[in-house]
């Protein structure tokens, strides 16, 4: 499958870069790393993951962030990338309003 990450979930993935980076330089590129191979990883196991919000949710492995992302035909378009550690309720109008 092809992934196609979408403006939207680019910006998360910058806002959380930029967060960890804050915290100690290097960990903010660590971060970006990490997320970017659990997206590669959707590549083989997209659509496996259960639905959340109307989308299905992968969890990162290293940090506490979720993907949210729709498969279509041949495509897995990756919607948001997002801090669990958020309000539930903010979690689901950022997933619902994209």
């Amino acid at each position: 499958m092809r992934i196609e990450i979408l403006p939207e979930a680019q910006e998360d993935l910058i806002a959380g870069f930029r967060f960890y980076e804050h915290q100690a330089p290097g960990l903010g590129s660590y971060f970006r790393e990490s997320i970017l191979t659990d997206v590669d990883a959707l590549a083989v196991v997209g659509g496996v993951h259960a639905k959340v919000f109307g989308y299905h949710r992968a969890l990162s492995k290293r940090f506490p962030f979720a993907i949210y992302y729709g498969v279509e035909a041949e495509v897995v378009r990756v919607r948001a990338i997002l801090d669990c550690r958020r309000n539930p309720s903010w979690i689901r109008r950022r997933v619902r309003g994209r």
